[in-house]
């Protein structure tokens, strides 16, 4: 690839996101990044037997990042995020019930929102980053949960529910990232790519 004159060759390399998470793209944009190309990973994002949900996020992550990497060149940014009661992972919600289900675990708890972030380089090497969040709920009335069901805003979300959305009223409290919750820690982001090369 050649570089523009005074441009330095790895500034010139292209950005590719691994995910076709709409919420991954704007909180990009948010802090001004544009990826070159979207390509989603394809693998299976089946937790292991006693996998805990920290080591299940850096895993698919990093098995994200690189299955784009060996068929695309640049920098190749990929991340997983879980919705943690303890050491249980709660499901990307598929369907009304699950989100329903999701919500009366959440209710009057406090859990955690784990996001790991995998950049792989040009020349092969892979840099990772994970962030924890903190989120507490007030206790749910039945007909705060049917509504929200009802809504399907929290179809497709890890632990039935986008923090961005209706759902920000049931936070009592959060500690940490707001944009991990949402699905990208910005700040550990940047500062990944930043530090690695990319413009």
């Amino acid at each position: 690839m050649i570089s523009p004159r005074g441009a330095s060759p790895i500034a010139s390399v292209r950005l590719i996101l691994a995910s076709e998470s709409p919420r991954r793209k704007a909180l990009l944009a948010q802090a001004g990044i544009a990826p070159d190309l979207i390509v989603p990973a394809s693998i299976d994002e089946s937790i292991k037997k006693a996998e805990l949900p920290r080591i299940h996020a850096e895993r698919l992550a990093a098995e994200k990042a690189r299955a784009v990497a060996a068929t695309h060149e640049g920098f190749i940014l990929a991340a997983d995020t879980v919705v943690a009661l303890g050491r249980r992972i709660l499901p990307k919600a598929e369907n009304d019930q699950m989100v329903r289900d999701c919500l009366k675990l959440l209710s009057g708890r406090r859990h955690q929102v784990i996001t790991a972030v995998a950049l792989q380089v040009p020349g092969g090497k892979l840099l990772r980053r994970t962030v924890v969040t903190r989120v507490s709920f007030i206790r749910l009335t039945a007909e705060q949960i049917n509504a929200y069901a009802d809504s399907r805003e929290g179809v497709g979300k890890a632990g039935g529910y986008a923090i961005q959305g209706r759902a920000e009223i049931f936070v009592k409290s959060i500690s940490g990232s707001y944009s991990n919750v949402v699905g990208l820690p910005l700040s550990e982001t940047v500062s990944l790519l930043a530090g690695n090369g990319y413009r």
